[in-house]
């Protein structure tokens, strides 16, 4: 699947008010901090990696993500073409 073609069929579940961008950041943040949780308790935990969940939750941190990307006008291929770019010009022995 394409990025933007996950963005514009993720939007179809998108409901909000005005203050739709804010919510979508603390959306993103709270998941954000859930990836990181997971990944918490099989570091310093001892938990075995819950796969499933880890997907789930960087899922939903992919929905926040692309349907902020898509408020500011902004295509997700787009944000992964550049963010290569960035990446060869910071990491030039790696390409």
């Amino acid at each position: 699947m394409e990025l933007n073609d996950y963005q514009k069929e993720a939007n179809k579940t998108l409901a909000g008010n005005e203050h739709v961008l804010t919510n979508l950041a603390l959306g993103l943040a709270s998941d954000s901090g859930l990836v990181v949780s997971q990944i918490k308790k099989y570091t310093f935990q001892g938990a075995d990696l819950d796969h499933d969940a880890l997907e789930k939750k960087m899922g939903d941190v992919l929905w926040y993500l692309s349907q902020i990307a898509l408020w500011a006008n902004i295509d997700l291929d787009d944000v992964a073409k550049t963010n290569l770019e960035t990446l060869a010009k910071m990491y030039p022995q790696r390409n």
